[in-house]
């Protein structure tokens, strides 16, 4: 090979890595991309897309074109999934209600919200295997805590101005919990927008799930590890569930079952249509990318598919926002109809 071909042939190789637009899944075994400013994530173990750093500004690359300039991307599950779910979603009546958001949970008692100081006391059983699970998955993800995400707040404070206020419920700080992921309050709205750390651990899929308040306002630790299992046996009855955190899109596949992660979970609890990330996402970009996506659903009326997709050559479009490690992450699941 002479040395143009070489370096022909490393370009290409650069730019699938660089610019993952879906051709980046034919390898979903590298290691987490991370840097500062995301939303959590593998950092630095295997399982997620690597997204590798070059020195080509997709500005400067005159030969790239995300994929979703001339094509809509509907992923699913499974081949068989669409099926089922369109029978099972049929003759199910729509939520009276617009909007609900668990943002900015709490997780550590020495968190600055946290207002007392509880007697150290032994944690019931239920908690010390909860907490052993979360440890586990942690570890796996290379985690020593699970972080505040700074920037949640300001996004979901964005979000619920879209909608008037008899229609939406927010649940931040302490209130973003299991208790209220768990309640039948939320088969009320149409839009469920979970924004904290969610995980898959691949190597034991049961153990995936959604982290939410660990404490209480007096520092007492408390459950909020909403499990892939528990996720099944839910009622969420939505249009759309939105994962607004890194890698939620990922999963084990399994012969004859397909992805089985949190996507599986939430379509099952009745979710028809999923919004979630396939790396580690930037937290400015995540929340200007949410910004415009739901501008696009409820201000412009489009629907997900086409609000996301408009969203993110939006951002494209944009100097500051051009390069496609702050909005191709984002990938929508289920029905486009």
């Amino acid at each position: 090979m002479n040395l143009h071909a070489r370096k022909v042939a490393k370009a290409q190789r650069e730019r699938v890595f660089k610019y993952p637009i879906f051709s980046a899944l034919a390898e979903l075994g590298g290691k987490g991309g991370g840097g500062e400013g995301g939303r959590g994530g593998r950092n630095g173990r295997r399982g997620g897309i690597y997204v590798v750093k070059n020195d080509v500004s997709p500005s400067l690359d005159s030969n790239y074109e995300p994929l979703l300039v001339e094509h809509e991307i509907i992923n699913l599950t499974s081949a068989s999934i669409i099926a089922i779910q369109r029978q099972q979603i049929a003759q199910r009546k729509k939520a009276p209600k617009t909007l609900a958001i668990l943002a900015d949970p709490v997780f550590d008692p020495k968190d600055e919200r946290v207002t007392g100081k509880p007697e150290s006391s032994q944690l019931a059983p239920n908690l010390e295997l909860e907490r052993s699970a979360l440890a586990r998955s942690a570890n796996l993800l290379n985690r020593s805590a699970w972080n505040r995400l700074d920037g949640t707040r300001a996004e979901a404070e964005s979000l619920l101005k879209l909608v008037p206020s008899s229609n939406r419920l927010q649940a931040f700080d302490f209130d973003a919990n299991y208790t209220w992921a768990t309640s039948s309050a939320l088969n009320q709205f149409r839009i469920l927008h979970f924004a904290t750390h969610g995980f898959v651990n691949d190597e034991n899929p049961e153990l995936s799930g959604i982290v939410l308040s660990l404490v209480n306002r007096q520092g007492k630790e408390i459950q909020g590890y909403l499990r892939l299992n528990e996720l099944f046996n839910l009622d969420y009855p939505a249009d759309l569930i939105v994962l607004s955190a890194c890698e939620t899109g990922l999963g084990k596949n399994i012969q004859g079952e397909g992805l089985v992660g949190l996507t599986r979970g939430l379509m099952y609890a009745g979710g028809e249509r999923l919004v979630v990330s396939l790396w580690q996402v930037s937290d400015k970009g995540t929340s200007i990318l949410m910004q415009e996506f739901y501008k696009e659903m409820l201000l412009n009326g489009k629907s997900p598919n086409v609000a996301l997709r408009a969203a993110q050559l939006k951002m494209w479009q944009q100097e500051e926002w051009r390069d496609p490690n702050y909005w191709a992450a984002f990938t929508f699941l289920g029905e486009w109809r």
